[in-house]
């Protein structure tokens, strides 16, 4: 491999394995790094969140203020998982994504409805009898899968139900869901300790190596794999880059710089989700897209489930920022949002992309949210600024914002079909005079 298809495949590597790392990243703390405080337990155990997010939250950028996570992360190389959930009368899912984030399936209020349900989540390889009183079969194409849950929040006063519910996720290795002895355990690896610097060096390729090594080969990315085998890239992780010669090395690290560049351009012309996140089929072979959906919102679910769009500029072109002005967002009569569960706006400061403290604890604003004031012929508009409005009508529509520059997630569970292909049109965020 000469130094200009060095730089190439080192490129499209890195646009393919961005999922993979940013999913390390996560993995990494919470089920591997026992001292980390965000260690959930390991494999096999999930860890539930029952209360909402707050300002004080900081361990996850622009979190979701509607539905409390339920956290984990399962290894199905000895042998595949069972998952139960209980009858349940509010919106909730549970995700299923591969290594490389993209979804294997979903258990849902959308997909598989409120019943209790058991579902077996087996890995690539696998082709043992399927246990009898199964309600779904999801088949990952990658040893490890994690699991990022929501289940719907209605307030404070429902935190103990909330938390009830969540224990009730029950997860169970085959061989403990049948009653039969276990198989022998797959052998332990040598994590790579997680550095933030991995991502844009040749130590890239030396944390993909490792990780390809839960991701059997797919027909659809033999190629690719082929050439990153041909620079050591092979998933035994024994790729070394002091091995690489000098060449070669600097142009891996101008390919690295070169699909940074690309992605940076592809998430600076993306408005919203439609096409992030998705399946494998969904993807294809779109890894830039894939990689859009996990530099802007890691673990963001496909517009099916959830449509996510926001304000980073006012309708002015301008990045909004309260310290200046005051802003509103008008939905007409008939244009609220069309979402089959409910929707949501929630605001974030920047860079920080975290909640902001303010005086009535509001984080977020929605149609759920107890007391806004709709105008005469249907319609709703919200009031963006730092100080609380004096009117009382404008204060029940106020959605806080930071003293300085800020941006907002609006969020659709179950949205109209027709959201994703442009139907509902989003308001502008609207400077006031």
């Amino acid at each position: 491999m000469d130094a200009h298809q060095a730089r190439r495949t080192a490129a499209e590597a890195w646009i393919y394995g961005y999922a993979l790392l940013e999913n390390y990243r996560t993995m990494y703390p919470q089920a591997v790094d026992s001292e980390d405080p965000r260690f959930v337990g390991g494999f096999g155990v999930f860890r539930h969140y029952s209360q909402p997010f707050t300002p004080a939250n900081t361990d996850v950028v622009t979190p979701n203020n509607d539905t409390p996570y339920s956290w984990a992360w399962l290894d199905l190389r000895a042998e595949p998982w069972v998952v139960s959930v209980p009858a349940e009368d509010r919106y909730y899912v549970l995700p299923f994504h591969e290594l490389d984030t993209s979804y294997v399936g979903f258990v849902g209020a959308r997909t598989t409805g409120t019943g209790a349900g058991t579902y077996l989540v087996a890995g690539p390889g696998w082709d043992g009898p399927l246990p009898a009183g199964l309600d779904g079969v999801l088949r990952a194409d990658t040893q490890l899968v994690g699991i990022l849950g929501r289940t719907y929040l209605a307030g404070p006063e429902d935190v103990p139900a909330l938390r009830a519910l969540q224990q009730q996720y029950e997860l169970r290795p085959l061989s403990a869901h049948l009653g039969t002895p276990p198989p022998d355990p797959a052998p332990e690896p040598v994590w790579p300790v997680w550095k933030e610097e991995s991502l844009d060096t040749v130590e890239f390729l030396t944390v993909l190596d490792f990780l390809l090594g839960f991701f059997p080969v797919l027909p659809e990315e033999a190629e690719l794999r082929t050439r990153l085998a041909a620079l050591g890239v092979s998933g035994y992780g024994e790729f070394e880059p002091a091995a690489l010669d000098p060449g070669i090395a600097s142009a891996v690290g101008q390919g690295i710089g070169d699909a940074r560049a690309r992605l940076t351009a592809a998430a600076a012309d993306a408005t919203d989700s439609t096409g992030w996140f998705g399946t494998r089929a969904d993807h294809g072979r779109d890894y830039l897209t894939r990689a859009v959906g996990v530099h802007k919102g890691l673990y963001g679910l496909p517009s099916q489930e959830a449509w996510y769009a926001g304000w980073a500029q006012d309708s002015e072109g301008n990045r909004p920022d309260a310290s200046r002005r005051d802003y509103t967002v008008h939905f007409p009569a008939g244009k609220l949002p069309p979402a089959r569960f409910f929707w949501s706006a929630t605001m974030y400061a920047l860079p920080s992309r975290l909640l902001v403290e303010n005086p009535i604890d509001r984080y977020s604003i929605g149609d759920r949210t107890p007391g806004l004031v709709y105008e005469p012929d249907g319609g709703l508009t919200l009031f963006v600024q730092h100080r609380r409005p004096d009117d009382p009508a404008r204060a029940a529509n106020w959605l806080p914002a930071p003293d300085g520059p800020f941006s907002i997630a609006i969020r659709l569970y179950g949205p109209d079909p027709g959201v994703a292909s442009g139907s509902w049109p989003l308001p502008q965020l609207t400077p006031r005079p």
